[in-house]
């Protein structure tokens, strides 16, 4: 007998179901007072909820968080996926798939123009069109190894209260990257207060301007950095140069940082432990929104850019475009007719667009792989003009 399978929007009254699958699935188990934090923030948080039915019984599950993300300097608007799962039972059904359909079809309907997410697998999220777009460094260095500490003109200060202060300076640091979030108020002091506890140090210049903070925690003789945000060389400087004053307490540091950190090149002994680890996943959900809000690299002449998008998952995407860049960089995708077709047109799947207009890899780089294919000269053109910006998430959802 076939089964009946539902796919709707969570409601309240979901709640036990999910807070149930969510603990199994991820192998965590809430206190009394963790589980009405999460009914408030269920009721409270921006995001909408999903939920799959088989035969009336809730099987699977996921949410989207309302969230805004940092490209070339603008806040884009986001879709955050997160609390994909489902029961074993359940499972290899194709359940997953319409979850993540339907939350893309109500993205779109949003304006959300991306979405994100930390993948269990990059290669089940690949099928859905979403792509690596980030990765970071993890260091761990021993207490010997650490920068040499300095004199600093500015003032290092206890910090504790009111997140407002340091928001100041992380969403200056924030706007430099491509895939940080825009953090608002609710996202302090629901998940950094959470996620990354501690101590705080607060990094003043000389004329009392904030300039960098490290939030980071000390146990077992480790110190462990749980954000390092700076504006400039000096409270990078200042901000080592404290932690390195914990020499008496530790043995070690750990730390994860941007891709393009170069603290290596700055120690006297730069043999320390380095990891790069591929971190989240994205998706353009409306390409044509997406491209319309894009900063592309300024040029002498403007653009007419032939690209063929593929993306079974959110069919409003597939087509034949003419991605036509005028000399300031704003841009538009023009959609075309089957029957005006252009020769050596670029052809690209959306997570692949995704990722290199985010900026993890190049165009001539993604043609090199096999990724992109077209006329050389139009990918030459399409990498011109591509802002050179590193990707970073020091978040998580």
């Amino acid at each position: 007998m076939e089964k009946a399978i539902e796919i709707k929007r969570m409601g309240a009254e979901q709640f036990n179901d999910c807070m149930a699958l969510v603990q199994f699935a991820f192998q965590y188990e809430y206190s009394a007072e963790a589980l009405e934090q999460s009914r408030m923030s269920f009721m409270d948080e921006p995001a909408a909820y999903y939920a799959a039915f088989v035969d009336q019984k809730f099987a699977a599950q996921t949410m989207v968080l309302d969230l805004q993300t940092y490209i070339g300097g603008k806040a884009f608007p986001m879709g955050g996926v997160a609390g994909v799962a489902t029961w074993p039972e359940y499972r290899r059904q194709g359940l997953v798939s319409k979850l993540l359909v339907l939350s893309l079809k109500d993205m779109k309907d949003k304006g959300q123009l991306i979405s994100m997410l930390s993948p269990f697998a990059f290669g089940f999220y690949r099928k859905f069109g979403w792509e690596i777009y980030t990765e970071h460094k993890a260091y761990t260095i021993k207490t010997e190894l650490l920068p040499a500490r300095i004199a600093y003109e500015g003032q290092m200060e206890r910090f504790s209260g009111d997140y407002n202060r340091l928001s100041e300076v992380y969403e200056a640091y924030a706007s430099k990257y491509n895939g940080t979030l825009k953090r608002t108020e609710l996202w302090w002091k629901g998940r950094i207060s959470k996620r990354k506890p501690g101590q705080i140090a607060l990094y003043h210049d000389k004329s009392g301007a904030p300039k960098g903070y490290v939030i980071y925690e000390v146990k077992n003789k480790r110190l462990t950095v749980h954000e390092f945000i700076y504006l400039n060389e000096e409270s990078r400087a200042a901000l080592w140069s404290f932690i390195a004053q914990h020499d008496s307490m530790i043995n070690e540091v750990t730390i994860t940082v941007p891709s393009d950190d170069m603290l290596p090149y700055l120690l006297n002994n730069p043999r320390i432990q380095q990891e790069v680890i591929p971190y989240f996943m994205a998706r353009i959900v409306d390409a044509e929104g997406f491209v319309s809000r894009y900063d592309f690299e300024t040029a002498a002449s403007q653009d007419a850019i032939p690209i063929e998008i593929t993306d079974e998952h959110a069919p409003w995407n597939k087509g034949y475009y003419l991605l036509e860049i005028d000399q300031s960089g704003t841009a538009n995708l023009r959609r075309l007719e089957d029957n005006q077709r252009i020769d050596g047109a670029i052809k690209v799947d959306i997570g692949t667009f995704t990722s290199l207009l985010l900026g993890y890899l190049k165009p001539l780089q993604l043609s090199e792989l096999g990724r992109i294919e077209g006329d050389i000269a139009w990918i030459k053109r399409l990498h011109d003009r591509i802002p050179e910006r590193i990707t970073y998430l020091p978040d998580f959802f």
